[in-house]
């Protein structure tokens, strides 16, 4: 089947993945995200997929890291995945906007309790004076909830990136790849166009 056989770019995605989670040595999940600084400057850093349905691509984070304050100062970001095992990448631009409070609560409760303890520790993308100084953060969240629930930081969340463009890109022989862009229309429906590789 091509590519451009999918009327609609999630159903094309939903696929891809399950490829990528069966055939993908580790951590299919993980994709590119970039993000611009005030100033202009990109910014790239790997982020792991949380969700994914016909509204966007989720992910979570400390919102006062920096990549939380370039997206909060200009929402417009790039998300790339690339599988190797079955050379094949989906670029995704978008906007990122917040999740909802109780999705974030919900996924929050769901991860380890030390990675709930750690959200509490690191001060993420603030400089530290040696690893000592960070374990003696996570000591103290973890005797401050030994007993009961880690509650989420406010300073916690997540962002829902809504593409208005996803393309994918399968690899051929001699150079010769297959790329199909899907763009959202005023409409709200999908165009589909391929291009020259």
């Amino acid at each position: 089947m091509s590519l451009v056989d999918h009327k609609h770019p999630f159903e094309l995605f939903e696929k891809w993945f399950g490829d990528a989670k069966c055939r993908e040595a580790d951590v299919p999940e993980a994709m590119s995200l970039s993000s611009v600084s005030p100033d202009g400057k990109p910014s790239s850093r790997m982020v792991l997929l949380k969700g994914v349905d016909e509204r966007g691509f989720v992910f979570y984070t400390n919102c006062t890291s920096r990549k939380g304050q370039q997206i909060q100062g200009n929402s417009h970001v790039a998300l790339l995945f690339h599988w190797k095992s079955l050379k094949r990448q989906v670029r995704i631009e978008g906007q990122a906007v917040p999740v909802t409070e109780a999705e974030a609560d919900a996924y929050f409760a769901s991860r380890h309790k030390d990675s709930r303890i750690g959200a509490w520790a690191s001060k993420q993308s603030q400089p530290m004076e040696g690893r000592f100084e960070f374990e003696k953060r996570i000591a103290k969240y973890a005797a401050k909830y030994t007993l009961g629930d880690v509650p989420r930081p406010e300073f916690w969340s997540g962002f829902r990136i809504k593409p208005t463009m996803i393309e994918f890109w399968q690899d051929r022989s001699f150079r010769l790849h297959e790329r199909n862009v899907y763009s959202l229309q005023d409409d709200g429906q999908w165009e589909v166009s391929t291009l020259y590789p």
